[in-house]
């Protein structure tokens, strides 16, 4: 497919995507090959906390790449211990294994999670994870999540991930036995239309781990760095994991992960766990200037106060349209539609004139917001009265 002057072919044919190229980004707005500007509230799924090149990460590139780019992962470097140090500070979990997606975050955290239980549970190995969870593309990650469909697809799964519900105690409790060796979930699933599991709910399996001596691990992948409100997600609920996953928000934009873990967690012998760009000092260097940002009080605050901006602007519309609700926590939000036209309304917004409007639906019936967690009010406003005049439009 030819896109103006830009050949598509040569890119492996992976995803249904629109007849635009981006060319250009700043703060909440994409600019395509026309010249035509889109107010993106998907921004790269909840990957550019900052927004589009933020001048924090910018300068932060620059300056890194004149210094030291890649020495090898054998060696340790100045912006990876910096980087692990304040992780581990903040979080509470003194071991950080730094990595380049969510996804190697996640596989990493079930190799860790599998390692403990060789050496302290009689090589115990499953993992109770939950139907319609989401940690990743890889085979083991594919087979840790519930994501529907993916059962059929590139057998034979990796065994070891029977599926509880989420919010139902009983059955994880179900499928506890002698070979499991931790509970693995997100603080609220992305992919399933972001859906939270409660407060209660979190502190429940983190006292049924500790009754039971398995590990309580929590991808936060997509709820960590702030996107929630607080750095953490598992913080609002008041537990903390044996393990945690993060990437997306915490490079802003670049390709970093980290798998965090408690001391006792932490049992990777030499050799078990590594990977060409683990604790690369670009990206590291990247990672300590988000957390410059967006690791402050006031920072976290603000995005508590627009959580709540955009909260009531979803409400609005619920009311306005008769949609069947909104939900979520601080700056990760869906909007349930209450029928399956998620993707004619993401078409349409996408086609708005003169300045496009870009969501995501996860699922037929929702859309999904994910702006820049520094989104100015104006800006939610913005795209609440495109989004309003939309459905009116398609009612």
């Amino acid at each position: 497919m030819k896109i103006g002057h830009y050949e598509t072919d040569a890119l492996m044919d992976v995803a249904a995507r629109p007849p635009l190229v981006f060319v250009e980004g700043r703060g909440s707005w994409l600019v395509d090959h026309a010249g035509r500007r889109y107010l993106d509230f998907v921004q790269g799924w909840a990957v550019n906390s900052l927004g589009h090149c933020p001048p924090q990460i910018a300068a932060a590139l620059a300056a890194q790449a004149q210094r030291l780019i890649s020495p090898s992962p054998a060696f340790f470097n100045d912006a990876a211990l910096a980087l692990a140090g304040r992780l581990a500070a903040l979080s509470g979990l003194p071991r950080v294994f730094l990595a380049s997606s969510g996804a190697e975050a996640n596989e990493g955290a079930i190799k860790l999670a599998r390692k403990w239980g060789e050496l302290h549970r009689d090589g115990a190995f499953e993992i109770v994870t939950f139907a319609d969870g989401f940690h990743g593309r890889t085979l083991a990650t594919m087979a840790a999540s519930g994501k529907a469909g993916w059962d059929r697809l590139f057998e034979p799964k990796a065994p070891g991930f029977p599926k509880a519900r989420l919010n139902d105690l009983d059955s994880v409790r179900a499928l506890i036995g002698p070979k499991t060796v931790a509970v693995m979930l997100e603080p609220i699933q992305g992919e399933a239309g972001v859906v939270p599991a409660g407060a209660e709910f979190l502190q429940a399996l983190r006292a049924l781990c500790d009754e039971r001596g398995l590990l309580l691990v929590l991808d936060e992948v997509q709820t960590g760095v702030g996107r929630t409100g607080s750095l953490f997600a598992f913080e609002r609920a008041g537990v903390v994991p044996d393990i945690l996953t993060l990437g997306k928000g915490l490079g802003g934009g670049v390709p970093l992960a980290a798998l965090l873990a408690k001391e006792q967690a932490a049992c990777f012998a030499h050799g078990d766990q590594g990977g060409t760009y683990c604790g690369n000092p670009l990206t590291a260097a990247v990672g300590s200037a988000v957390l410059d940002v967006v690791a402050q009080p006031r920072f976290l605050a603000g995005v508590v106060e627009r959580g709540a901006h955009l909260q009531a602007h979803l409400q609005r519309l619920t009311a306005r349209h008769g949609l069947a609700g909104e939900r979520g926590g601080g700056l990760l939000r869906a909007l349930d539609l209450g029928r399956p036209v998620g993707a004619a309304v993401v078409d349409a917004a996408r086609d708005l004139q003169p300045d496009g409007l870009l969501l995501n639906s996860p699922r037929p019936h929702l859309l999904r917001v994910m702006p820049r967690l520094d989104v100015a009010c104006e800006e939610i406003d913005r795209m609440a009265a495109q989004l309003d005049a939309l459905l009116a439009r398609l009612r």
